[in-house]
C-alpha cells in the first residue's frame, strides 16, 4: 500500500477531510478571498498533514494572473559593479516569465540620495507585488520599509543587510564575515608589524551599514587574535568626485605612514588605488578589494591587486527575484537569510569565476 506521502492528494480530498467546499480550500491555497480564520487554520493543518504539494507548474502555467515586481537598483553607468545584479534580475525575469512574472527596474544615481528617494517614491506609487532593492542609503530607506510593511508589500534586500522592519529575505554575503576573511588574508600576507589602511571609497560611512560591518569584522580579527599591538590600523574615506582631492589625500597618507604595507578597500573601487600606486611607482603596498569588474580584473591579472573577494552580484539579483517569486507566486516559505559564499579570487584562479556569456561572475 503506498504511503500517504506518495499518494496524489486532490483538493477534493482536503475539502472532505476539512468539511468545507473545494472553493474554500482553493482560496486558502492561493491566499485569496475571505476565509474564516478557524477554517483557514484547519485547512492549513490538513494540507501539512497530507504533505500537499500542488502541481505548481501546471497551475501557474494555466493561470493568467500577472505579478509585477519592482527592482530598485543603482545605475551601473556610475559603478560597473551594478551591471551584474541587473543581469541576474533579467535572467530571473526570463526564467519566471512563464508564470506571469514581470520586473520593473527603477534605476537611480548611486551618488545622489535624492534620486534614490525619488525612484523609491515612484516605485511605491506603482504598488508592486514585491520589491527587490539594495538599500545603500540607510536613513533614506527606513521610511519606505515602514510604508511597504503597512501596504503589505514584501521586500527582499540584496548586497546590504538591514534587519529593521523585517524584510522578507536578505541575499548576499555576511559583511562582517567578509571583513574577517579580508583581515586574515592581510595577516597571512604580512607577518611583520606594519600599518594597514582601511579605505572606504565614494560612500558616506555613517549611512552605509554594510561597510561599517566590514570594518568591524576586519578590526575584530586583529583584536580576537591578540594582534592589535603588532599592527596599526588606519581608516580613510575617499571621494572620487574630486580627483585632485582623492590623490591629495592618498599622498598625505603615504607620506605620513612610512610603514604602510597593506590597503583593504571595502568597495569595488580597488582599481583606483591600484592606478594611483602605479602612477606613484609604489611597489611595496599590497591591495585587497571586492568584485570582479573589468578594471579590478586588469590590476588583479597584473599582480597589483593581490586578492578580490567576490560578492556574486549576479547571483544576488537572480536569487532576490526568485525569493519574491517563491513567496508571492508559489506560496512557499523562504529563508530570512540566504548568504552567498565568500569567494577569494586571485590571478591564478580567476578563469573559474568568469561567465563567458556576459563577462560577469555567476553561481546560480
Amino acid at each position: 500500500m503506498p504511503s500517504e506521502k506518495n499518494t496524489i492528494v486532490r483538493i477534493k480530498d482536503i475539502a472532505l477531510k476539512a468539511k468545507v467546499s473545494t472553493g474554500t480550500v482553493d482560496r486558502v491555497i492561493h491566499n485569496r478571498g475571505r476565509v474564516a480564520e478557524d477554517v483557514k487554520e484547519r485547512v492549513l493543518k490538513i494540507l501539512k498533514e497530507l504533505n500537499y504539494e500542488p502541481n505548481l507548474m501546471a497551475r501557474m502555467l494555466g493561470s493568467k494572473k500577472q505579478y509585477v515586481f519592482a527592482a530598485l537598483l543603482p545605475d551601473h553607468a556610475f559603478d560597473a559593479f551594478w551591471l551584474a545584479p541587473k543581469l541576474g534580475i533579467e535572467k530571473a525575469e526570463r526564467d519566471l516569465k512563464q508564470y506571469g512574472v514581470r520586473v520593473e527596474q527603477y534605476v537611480f544615481n548611486p551618488h545622489d540620495p535624492q534620486d534614490y528617494v525619488k525612484k523609491a517614491i515612484k516605485l511605491t506609487k506603482m504598488q508592486p507585488d514585491g520589491v527587490l532593492l539594495s538599500p545603500i542609503y540607510y536613513n533614506e530607506t527606513l521610511p519606505f520599509f515602514k510604508k511597504w510593511n503597512e501596504a503589505k508589500i514584501p521586500f527582499v534586500l540584496f548586497n546590504t543587510q538591514i534587519a529593521d522592519y523585517d524584510p522578507l529575505s536578505y541575499i548576499g554575503q555576511d559583511s562582517y564575515q567578509s571583513g574577517l576573511v579580508a583581515a586574515k588574508l592581510v595577516h597571512y600576507g604580512q607577518a611583520n608589524p606594519c600599518s594597514i589602511l582601511i579605505a572606504h571609497i565614494d560612500e558616506e560611512i555613517n549611512n552605509a551599514q554594510h561597510l561599517v560591518k566590514k570594518e568591524q569584522g576586519f578590526r575584530n580579527y586583529f583584536i580576537q587574535n591578540n594582534l592589535s599591538h603588532h599592527y596599526n590600523i588606519l581608516r580613510v574615506e575617499l571621494n572620487r568626485s574630486s580627483q585632485s582631492g582623492f590623490i591629495k589625500k592618498l599622498d598625505e597618507i603615504i607620506e605620513s605612514t612610512v610603514d604602510l604595507r597593506q590597503i583593504f578597500v571595502t568597495t569595488s573601487q580597488a582599481y583606483d588605488i591600484a592606478k594611483y600606486l602605479e602612477q606613484r611607482h609604489i611597489k611595496n603596498i599590497r591591495l585587497i578589494g571586492y568584485d570582479l569588474i573589468p578594471p579590478n580584473l586588469y590590476y588583479l591579472e597584473r599582480g597589483d591587486i593581490s586578492f578580490l573577494i567576490n560578492q556574486n552580484p549576479k547571483g544576488q539579483g537572480y536569487w532576490g527575484i526568485n525569493q519574491l517569486a517563491e513567496h508571492i507566486v508559489f506560496k512557499r516559505e523562504v529563508p530570512i537569510l540566504k548568504y552567498l559564499p565568500l569567494d577569494i579570487v586571485t590571478a591564478e584562479n580567476l578563469n573559474y569565476f568568469i561567465d563567458e556569456k556576459d563577462d560577469a561572475f555567476v553561481d546560480i
